[in-house]
């Protein structure tokens, strides 16, 4: 069983001088899920290498088992700080990819060509694909083999408007995860605030908030045993 990880390249949180990056716990949680598991895990970023940890993830409030875990695991930190690039990635070598959150792929893989190829070439070869968070802002242009969005007519979820306003964000990133899933044809499904929420639609699964990335990690588990 190969598993692919994607992670954001991008730092910055548009204009507002705050760094940003992918959610620790949305890494961490999911990562141990599928390692526990006995998968072969490979790591890939737009520019490869280290990508950004967003700072806010690594406060104590945010901290979680996976996420001490992992400070305390060399090998985990040592993957993680020499991702292959994404470009280098052939998808047709794993059996699912999994996409952590965190404000980052706003601004570089809901837009960046080769997570575009690859997500369109998983998608036709049935591979797993799975997103959590603001991850799912990577399906705003892939497009299914008849031309159309790829979440036109699927089941998905993401952060939420209310989240993200009480995040205090609404105004500053690019576009708001959930109307453009909207937006994209797909029949948005959401819990509450905060509180873990997995959809599963055929190869495709999408967890709404950090809460979520266990569950939707263990639901890609069981799509590629089913």
């Amino acid at each position: 069983m190969k598993v692919l990880m994607v992670l954001t390249s991008h730092d910055q949180m548009g204009d507002t001088g705050h760094k940003t990056g992918f959610w620790l716990e949305e890494f961490t949680a999911p990562y141990y899920v599928f390692r526990d598991a006995g998968a072969d895990i490979t790591l890939a970023s737009p520019k490869g290498g280290q990508p950004p940890v967003d700072p806010n993830s690594e406060a104590e409030d945010a901290l979680t088992d996976s996420t001490r875990r992992f400070s305390e695991d060399d090998q985990a930190r040592q993957a993680l700080a020499s991702t292959k690039k994404l470009g280098d990635v052939n998808i047709h070598e794993f059996d699912a990819v999994f996409y952590p959150g965190g404000h980052g792929p706003l601004w570089d893989l809901a837009d960046d060509a080769d997570s575009i190829k690859l997500l369109e070439e998983a998608n036709k070869a049935d591979k797993v694909i799975g997103a959590v968070c603001h991850a799912p802002a990577i399906f705003r242009h892939p497009e299914s083999p008849n031309g159309d969005y790829f979440v036109r007519g699927r089941t998905v979820t993401g952060f939420t408007n209310s989240e993200e306003e009480a995040a205090g964000l609404t105004s500053v990133v690019p576009f708001l995860v959930e109307d453009m899933l909207k937006e994209n044809g797909g029949n948005y499904s959401r819990g509450d605030d905060w509180a873990p929420h997995i959809v599963v639609d055929g190869n495709l699964i999408t967890g709404q908030n950090p809460a979520s990335s266990e569950g939707a990690a263990k639901a890609v588990l069981q799509a590629l045993q089913d």
